[in-house]
């Protein structure tokens, strides 16, 4: 069961998660985002380190500097071996830290290199806690069996791939895809070419736009807070740990920028609207938050995508989205508390609404509605 007290220490082999969220998802530059949203669910991040030679990722430095993440400059061109000497490093300031810093209660490893795992194996003898964060298509099938938990960053929150995941051969039957990554060779990702870096600022100046709070929907960002702490606590979510959540994902969030004078009015009137339900919680004033069962809303929403569907015929999951945003243009499954498109879609084939299966030649699902 994880808890509010869990301190979080985050080590990222940049260079296997950039390159592997480029060439896999299309993703480029990397987004640190839904990592630290994933974190943020489950604890204090106290520490964020990414390693790596940075004079090959330097529009990701700035962003990676603009999310406090800590840079750690691994110079890769040594001789003519090209070793990387970042997974050592990393490694090491790893074992440092579970040393140094004994309140700190799990590690979170983003890479997808099997030759961490015994790195993984070590930090559980030392009785931390690990999660590993990786790209599904470049995850070694050795890594995330040595750890507690494993994020693929495929499927996080605010993900969204500009290219169908990458797939490979014989993945099993074609209904649909199976959820365990096929073993592979832990391979070196191939190197991009070296760029010359432009001045760069590497803070926020006075005069850019920093998003905050007030900048949001609040809907989404309460829904896909409640969503991430149910799906990783056992038990009741209370209202307290919902506003500490979103805090950690966004300090500066103020139900006062709102229009709300406190984080129990913003509940109620969500309540009203039939986002979420409250009961009586253990203490007086900190009321239990969860999902309406058989929402109308969530009702209203599927039967949309349902229609869509029948219209169609059988079209594919990418873009169809956009199709349903043509109905409505302010759908977004976040606000029924699903971290993705593809989560919502088996939503409603949960509730035979819908049919999907998995088409090898276009690497897609197929959708249809039940006869």
């Amino acid at each position: 069961m994880i808890n509010d007290d869990e301190r979080i220490a985050l080590f990222l082999d940049y260079e296997n998660l950039a390159i592997g969220a480029r060439d896999g998802l299309g993703v480029s530059p990397f987004d640190f985002g839904p990592v630290a949203d994933a974190l943020a669910e489950r604890g204090r991040v106290v520490a964020r380190r990414a390693y790596a030679d940075w004079s090959y990722f330097d529009e990701d430095r700035r962003l990676l500097a603009r999310a406090q993440v800590e840079l750690i400059e691994i110079p890769q061109r040594v001789g003519g071996s090209r070793k990387n000497a970042a997974d050592i490093k990393m490694a090491v300031d790893a074992i440092e830290l579970a040393y140094e810093r004994s309140f700190i209660t799990t590690f979170a490893i983003g890479t997808g290199d099997s030759d961490f795992t015994p790195l993984v194996h070590k930090l559980r003898e030392m009785d931390k806690r690990v999660i590993g964060i990786g790209v599904q298509s470049s995850t070694s099938a050795l890594l995330p069996p040595a750890c507690d938990e494993f994020l693929f960053y495929d499927r996080l929150p605010g993900v969204e791939p500009t290219q169908a995941p990458a797939v490979r051969k014989g993945r099993g039957r074609s209904s649909r895809p199976p959820a365990a990554t096929p073993p592979v060779a832990p391979v070196t990702p191939p190197r991009p070419e070296p760029v010359v870096p432009d001045p760069v600022v590497e803070e926020p100046t006075e005069d850019e736009p920093v998003e905050t709070g007030a900048d949001r929907e609040v809907g989404p960002l309460v829904t896909r807070t409640l969503a991430g702490l149910q799906r990783h606590t056992d038990g009741p979510v209370l209202a307290s740990r919902l506003k500490r959540a979103i805090l950690r994902k966004d300090p500066t969030f103020d139900e006062a920028d709102h229009g709300f004078r406190g984080f129990g009015e913003l509940l109620r009137n969500l309540q009203t609207r039939g986002v979420v339900e409250l009961a009586q919680g253990s203490a007086q004033g900190d009321p239990e938050v969860t999902f309406p069962e058989n929402g109308s809303a969530d009702d209203d929403a599927f039967r949309l995508l349902a229609d869509v569907v029948s219209e169609l015929g059988s079209p594919p999951l990418s873009g169809l989205k956009d199709k349903l945003r043509k109905r409505r243009p302010d759908f977004s499954e976040k606000s029924f508390g699903f971290n993705s498109f593809l989560s919502f879609a088996k939503a409603a084939r949960a509730r035979d609404l819908i049919e999907m299966e998995w088409d090898d030649d276009s690497g897609d699902y197929r959708l249809h509605v039940l006869d």
